[in-house]
């Protein structure tokens, strides 16, 4: 255990002195995510769809309505307050306001709107219910400061008094994902790839400057030597990780709706992965050049083929095989419906069972192929 404490010491001081690997493995995805999140988290266009749903066909009822048609900003959907409610949670609505009956007794003082009853006889505030997305917090902040400075207005035409007509905030769980949401769990997928492939060719390095040898004449067990190493790689990889969604939150407000022990287990499960096939490949490298060259060969099918950048739904059907055999298709899929809740392609049963497949497969092969010089 003291050899092993002092094996793991020694490759974490040797690789935070390589700047380069620490920016590839920490930097890099962070621009990457700032890059393309800046891309595809939205535009400045702020144009917000808004569904209403009006209780009464009365006239106070529609003079709301026609007071939020009249925003520019604002694309208007009228229906009823079930319809208004299931566009909202398939994303499909900003906000839902549903008008009750009772703002029909809000009776306009002499120049307002037209109304049946007497102001003074209004003791409780009639409610507007705004129902919206939970999930789009900085969309919202903008429409509900909107609704309510639009009610506000209104009351003062109608009753020429001040919160009378208030708005009910209720906030509702749209099933719809931004591009965003579907990107950051699929570059925190590449990120660990990449650490994993590259991060192995620490071996290949130890090999060609014949430390390795030096080693092999020792009684040092190779699976110790793999362990410090491994041990090393995991927790760089839950910093990236950390790093990538606390990115994601502050800057492009992506939310991590699953349990963190099941993002954390995904995240080790992938990187375990990768670093095991990264050594399988260790061994077919007889310089660091020709490794380098080999895992670029093998990265970068599955960074265009593996759903990083959009679903794999959207390849030809002839590339379809060539999909389900990457790894790095099943963990991005893992990672997007435990991070954001987004329903997996594959079964979950059948990525773990891919990722743990090439796992184990490839600890076989290196082990078995192992050789310290």
């Amino acid at each position: 255990m003291k050899m092993f404490f002092k094996l793991f010491t020694a490759q974490a001081k040797e690789l935070l002195r390589d700047r380069m690997s620490l920016f590839w493995y920490i930097a890099f995805p962070v621009i990457f995510i700032l890059i393309f999140g800046a891309i595809f988290s939205g535009g400045t266009n702020l144009n917000f769809e808004v569904g209403i749903a009006a209780e009464s066909e009365g006239p106070v009822s529609q003079g709301i309505v026609q007071a939020f048609e009249a925003v520019e900003s604002f694309t208007m959907h009228t229906g009823s307050r079930e319809e208004e409610l299931e566009a909202l949670r398939a994303g499909n609505r900003s906000v839902v306001l549903v008008i009750p009956a009772a703002v029909e007794q809000l009776v306009a003082v002499p120049g307002g709107m037209p109304g049946t009853g007497p102001s003074s006889s209004i003791v409780e505030p009639a409610k507007v219910e705004v129902f919206y997305d939970k999930g789009q917090q900085q969309t919202t902040s903008i429409v509900l400061s909107i609704v309510d400075q639009l009610l506000e207005g209104i009351e003062q035409q109608l009753t020429g008094k001040t919160r009378l007509l208030v708005a009910d905030q209720k906030p509702v769980t749209a099933e719809h994902l931004r591009d965003i949401d579907f990107l950051l769990p699929g570059i925190l997928a590449m990120a660990i790839m990449q650490l994993g492939l590259f991060g192995s060719f620490n071996i290949v390095s130890l090999r060609e400057k014949k430390v390795l040898k030096s080693l092999g004449a020792t009684p040092l067990p190779r699976i110790m030597l793999l362990g410090s190493e491994i041990l090393v790689r995991l927790l760089l990889s839950l910093l990236q990780t950390l790093l990538i969604i606390i990115i994601g939150r502050l800057v492009f407000d992506v939310q991590v709706t699953g349990p963190w022990y099941q993002v954390i287990a995904t995240v080790l499960l992938g990187s375990v992965t990768f670093i095991s096939f990264g050594y399988l490949l260790t061994l077919f490298s007889k310089s660091e050049e020709s490794g380098i060259g080999l895992v670029q060969l093998v990265q970068f099918p599955m960074m265009f083929f593996a759903g990083i950048f959009f679903p794999t739904t959207f390849m030809p059907d002839f590339l379809q095989p060539l999909v389900k055999i990457i790894p790095l298709t099943y963990l991005g899929d893992l990672l997007r419906h435990v991070m954001v809740s987004m329903p997996a392609e594959y079964p979950i049963l059948t990525s773990l069972l891919v990722l743990g497949g090439v796992t184990v497969g490839s600890i076989i092969g290196a082990v078995l192929l192992w050789r310290w010089e």
